[in-house]
């Protein structure tokens, strides 16, 4: 089931991330919560793989990237 959130039973001392998430995603504008819930599965993903830091290191290779095209040809 990778890519894909997996419900799941929580108990009366949920983690306040958790409790703060589900009460934002309830608020949220419907592309914006694919979005999170996207990107919240990759992390759980990353973590069940025990591959947080390459993930980690690619999205700021990335967002360097980003950077880089937004800045303007002056030089």
């Amino acid at each position: 089931m990778t890519g894909q959130l997996v419900p799941v039973k929580l108990s009366v001392g949920m983690d306040a991330l958790a409790e703060e998430l589900n009460a934002k995603l309830e608020h949220w504008q419907p592309q914006t919560r694919a979005e999170v819930r996207a990107r919240v599965a990759e992390i759980i993903a990353l973590a069940d793989e025990d591959a947080l830091e390459l993930g980690r290191s690619r999205a700021l290779d990335q967002e360097v990237l980003d950077l880089l095209d937004d800045e303007p040809a002056s030089r």
